[in-house]
């Protein structure tokens, strides 16, 4: 399953060239996980309430061409990576006038619960799971 979500590019993430600020990826990577979650079907904030969180242990961006004010984007986001303890998500932010690449990247999670101990995502949410394993054709 790919996601694609839009966003107009603000002026507040210009930087002094001009351009798109590379912090700005890390944030729309997000919005195309907190997407990706509510077109399967669930909300983070429901994944959360019931004491599953996903945090953050790595990510990688690779910039090709810049973002601009005003620039229609589409963030692609796609499961790539489904375990009982991890997910990895793979993200293609693109210039939608265009079709030009503009970056691609991974975000790498863990599931854990709210002290940060890592739980077994198929025992804790199996909904959820099962879920994430029917929308990406992963069977781990």
């Amino acid at each position: 399953m790919q996601v694609e979500t839009k966003i107009i590019t603000r002026y507040s993430e210009t930087d002094q060239m001009g351009i798109i600020h590379h912090s700005n990826y890390a944030v729309w990577f997000e919005a195309g996980r907190t997407d990706f979650f509510k077109k399967l079907g669930i909300s983070y904030r429901e994944i959360e309430s019931r004491g599953v969180l996903l945090p953050l242990y790595e990510m990688n961006c690779k910039f090709k061409s810049p973002a601009r004010y005003e620039d229609e984007i589409l963030i692609k986001t796609s499961l790539k990576v489904l375990t009982k303890v991890r997910i990895i998500f793979s993200y293609e932010v693109i210039n939608h006038s265009d079709g030009k690449i503009l970056s691609v990247g991974e975000t790498m999670h863990a599931w854990t619960n709210k002290a940060l101990k890592p739980v077994n995502a198929e025992t804790t949410i199996p909904d959820v799971y099962s879920l994430l394993i029917q929308g990406s054709g992963n069977s781990n």
